[in-house]
This record gives structure tokens, sequence and C-alpha cells, in this order.
């Protein structure tokens, strides 16, 4: 599933709808839930807006040349083309980021967001990575 530059208009615009599903959610939730919670909130504003998504995706790691499933899932994949990965931590550390982009080289995506939804701001828990 590698995706070339030439689609970077199309990650640009799909980044923007689930940022904006995602300021959704956190509008009528606010922080303090569990992540799990959030997942399934967004999964349905998701579904609402018409954005094709899986939840968690099995992401094998290789080794040896062999998949070896070693219990990894990309909590959203979107479109076939953007990794989400949800938190609902007091702070994002620099390990969140190394799983997203862990996560994008294992599964050969470009783009990846990091979403924290337990702060006051939405805007202050959102990392995007592009590989």
């Amino acid at each position: 599933m590698n995706h070339s530059t030439s689609n970077g208009d199309l990650h640009a615009d799909l980044t923007e709808r689930i940022l904006s599903a995602s300021y959704a959610v956190h509008t009528a939730l606010g922080p303090g839930l569990l992540e799990s919670a959030y997942e399934a909130c967004l999964a349905h504003e998701l579904t609402c807006r018409g954005i094709p998504f899986q939840r968690q995706v099995k992401l094998p790691i290789r080794y040896k040349e062999q998949p070896v499933d070693a219990g990894y899932r990309i909590d959203l994949l979107i479109e076939e083309l953007v990794v989400v990965e949800l938190k609902a931590i007091d702070k994002l550390l620099p390990i969140h980021e190394a799983q997203l982009l862990t996560y994008l080289k294992l599964s050969q995506m470009r783009v990846g967001l990091l979403l924290n939804f337990n702060v006051l701001h939405l805007r202050d828990g959102i990392k995007r990575r592009v590989l």
C-alpha cells in the first residue's frame, strides 16, 4: 500500500476532513474519557461524513522476511491513505510520535495523525507526520 507524492493534495484534503471530524468529537465530549470512547465516536463521525475507514487494523512486523503478528494495531486507517493514532493521555511524548512513525513505516503509508483528546483545546493535541 505505497502511495506516491502526487497524492499530496489528496492527503492534505483528507487530513483536514479527519481533523474537522476530530474537532466535532472533541467539542461534543471534551477531555477526560477513555481512548476507546473517542475512537468509537470518531468512527461514528467519519461514517456520518461519508469518509471510509477501518478500525483496529492488524499491523504485522517483518522479521527475517516473514510477517509476524506482534499485536500492533492501527487505531484508524482512513481511505487507506492516512494512519490515525488516538490517545487520551496527559501529554504527548516523543515515544508516541515514534510509535506513529513506526506504524507509517510498517504500513508503507506516508501520512499519519497523532491525536490526543485529553487536552482542553484539541489543536494542542495534534501531531501530523509525513514520511
